[in-house]
């Protein structure tokens, strides 16, 4: 087994992760099989419980693993299925140790963190490292592994350490340690600043390894005596620093590793010289398409927590992989739910009538999962407006539970309807807790992972999106499902529950076969969505949208050609501009453009500042600029030092 190892130093946020995923791109082109591990080094024993304010979102894996977002651009770039052990944490680490010290497993032994600690870390490692996740037999050929953190970290020491014993264990011919580190470019004078990744990579050795090669973030490709200056102080051949430097979406970065023959670097720091030259021919003209996309699809994005666009990193990329296979290029409109309610129109004017008239103004509408009662009338309302105005509609984990809502109080009659998470005591609960769930304990005890979705109707547009097929696996992360009491009535005044579980009484996709495209569904598609292989419901949800969807449908849910309608919900197609002209090619975020009130700023992106008009939020939003690699923000200040941004 061949391992390697991606760190990040001077700052957090330079992209280790869309790097250690273009890496395992990389090696994979080149014929080798790939499978990825991350290490988080705090305490929580999984992701499932940070808020995604906190932490991005949690992603969810097939056997029901809550991870780090990082894992998702694993397997979006890779193509590949992990397993919860592939995501080691502190917590995990230390839960596994004490469980041993308990059962005697060290025999009386005084349990240290080197050498238990430590020790574990590496048979973690080595164990996960030979799961096979793409559908083969047998371990892979490369394991990456993706520190997370920054080089310095008081809690990322034990994992310094164990990565520092490993690299001996396994030989020099089998590790390679690839640092992520930035080299910025100061405005005062207009150069590009080695000292940071110098004292970085110095940092790194005094800890016991030594980097194989430098992947340095800047805004453009590093000057030959800017390499010059790292590989002398720095102690890495010039050959082997490569530069990631501001490209016009994520996509490029694989390609721009190649361009800098990383590949044979690391190929040769892995005695794997035998490996053929990386074939990237369809990822090439992809980011080609992608690049290229002129005309708009704009979808309103209706949350709770668009204060951070990676709490819903998945669900953007889908609706990315959507929209580049129907040439389209993606404007995403954030609105925050509760700006939607009566209560803003009161206490802030302003910002009620500017969110009614970006949701007035989209071609679709998303309503993505979350939890907890804030900003669910708004969602109710976007709901209602997308359903009575013909208005393409998707509804994911919550979005579908408030669609079934607010049809029960708007057809139904039943204006107390109401899911008993948001009411207890409702006459009328459309929502219930599901029986198996727990209310005491919050980690791992919802629904989660793979689960099965049979199609009771066949002739409906999800099973259609889906190919025909009889049944679909998608995965889950609910406590909440719809009230299997209240299907009868609801399917009788038009609703149509054409999705269900093996049982029959857990609703899992709904639709209204009167409306072009109101679809909710309570897995989340999003989480297997692939570049190249768009999810079904969100390429339904973009070709609504355009105008094309007849057309999808008649290819069972593919598309076979560039989509060109002109016309979308009845009116021609036109660049917004929301208060300002839009920037082909550097005003989107990994390609998805955003409305300046609401723009949430996930990873990967340049930034500017401007004053949000909300009153009722009163605080400082950012303006996606790029879909790059995230820029340093320093808070509380009118400042912002730019990084190197894909």
């Amino acid at each position: 087994m061949k391992y390697v190892l991606v760190t990040g130093g001077v700052v957090s946020g330079l992209g280790k992760g869309v790097t250690a995923s273009s890496i395992g791109l990389l090696l994979k082109a080149c014929g080798l099989r790939v499978t990825s591990i991350k290490i988080d080094p705090y305490l929580n024993t999984d992701a499932g419980t940070m808020s995604p304010f906190e932490h991005g979102e949690v992603f969810v894996l097939d056997d029901g693993g809550e991870v780090d977002l990082d894992l998702g651009n694993y397997e979006r770039f890779l193509d590949i299925k992990l397993t919860r052990d592939n995501n080691i944490t502190t917590g995990k680490i230390y839960q596994s140790v004490i469980d041993k010290e308990r059962r005697g497993d060290y025999l009386g032994k005084t349990v240290q963190v080197v050498p238990h600690i430590t020790d574990a870390i590496q048979e973690w490692i080595e164990r996960v490292a030979k799961i096979p996740v793409d559908g083969q037999e047998g371990p892979a050929d490369v394991c990456v592994i993706e520190l997370g953190g920054t080089i310095g970290d008081i809690e990322s020491m034990p994992f310094i350490e164990a990565l520092g014993q490993f690299s001996y264990r396994v030989g020099s011919g089998n590790f390679c340690l690839i640092h992520v580190s930035l080299v910025p470019v100061l405005n005062v004078v207009g150069e590009q600043k080695t000292k940071p990744t110098q004292h970085s990579v110095r940092g790194l050795r005094g800890l016991g390894l030594t980097p194989n090669i430098l992947a340095c973030r800047s805004t453009k490709a590093l000057g030959e005596n800017v390499k010059g200056k790292l590989a002398q102080f720095c102690h890495v051949p010039e050959e082997n620093i490569v530069t990631l430097y501001d490209v016009p979406n994520i996509w490029h970065v694989p390609l721009l590793l190649k361009d800098q023959k990383a590949h044979e670097a690391i190929l040769k720091g892995l005695n794997l010289l035998g490996a053929r030259k990386p074939e990237l021919k369809e990822w090439t003209a992809r980011t080609k398409v992608f690049d290229t996309l002129h005309d708009p699809v704009r979808i309103a994005m209706v949350g709770k927590y668009t204060g951070l666009s990676d709490s819903y990193l998945s669900v953007l990329k889908a609706l990315l992989h959507a929209s580049v296979a129907c040439h389209r290029k993606l404007i995403v409109e954030w609105i925050a739910a509760g700006d939607l309610e009566d209560s803003t129109a009161k206490e802030a004017p302003g910002v009620y009538k500017a969110a009614w008239d970006l949701l007035k103004g989209v071609d679709g509408v998303l309503v993505p999962g979350g939890f907890g009662d804030r900003g669910v009338q708004g969602k109710i309302l976007a709901a209602k407006y997308a359903r009575e105005k013909k208005v393409p509609f998707l509804g994911i984990c919550l979005g579908m539970q408030i669609a079934v809502i607010e049809f029960a109080r708007s057809v139904l009659g039943l204006h107390d309807a109401n899911s008993t998470e948001f009411d207890p005591e409702t006459a009328n609960p459309c929502v219930i807790f599901m029986p198996e769930g727990s209310k005491t304990h919050m980690g791992g005890t919802m629904r989660l992972g793979s689960r099965r979705t049979y199609f009771n109707v066949t002739d409906c547009i999800s099973a259609k999106l889906y190919g025909n097929v009889r049944f679909v696996d998608e995965r889950h992360r609910h406590r909440y499902e719809v009230n299997p009491n209240m299907i009868s009535k609801l399917e009788n005044v038009g609703l149509s529950f054409v999705g269900r579980d093996e049982t029959g009484q857990r609703m899992e996709i709904v639709e209204l076969p009167s409306h072009p495209y109101f679809v909710g569904v309570q897995f989340h598609p999003e989480f297997k969505s692939r570049p190249g292989k768009p999810s079904a419901l969100f390429l339904g949800l973009i070709a609504a949208a355009c105008g094309c969807l007849e057309t999808v449908l008649h290819d069972n849910g593919h598309v076979r050609k560039p989509l060109t309608s002109a016309m979308s919900n009845g009116h021609s197609m036109k660049i917004h501009q929301n208060g300002g002209a839009i920037k082909s090619s550097n005003g989107s975020v990994n390609g998805v453009y955003s409305n300046d009130t609401h723009s949430i700023l996930p990873r990967f992106k340049t930034w500017s500042t401007t004053r949000a008009s909300s009153i009722a939020n009163a605080r400082t939003h950012f303006v996606c600029k790029m879909g790059r690699f995230p820029s340093i923000i320093w808070k509380h200040s009118l400042y912002i030092v730019p990084c190197f941004l894909f």
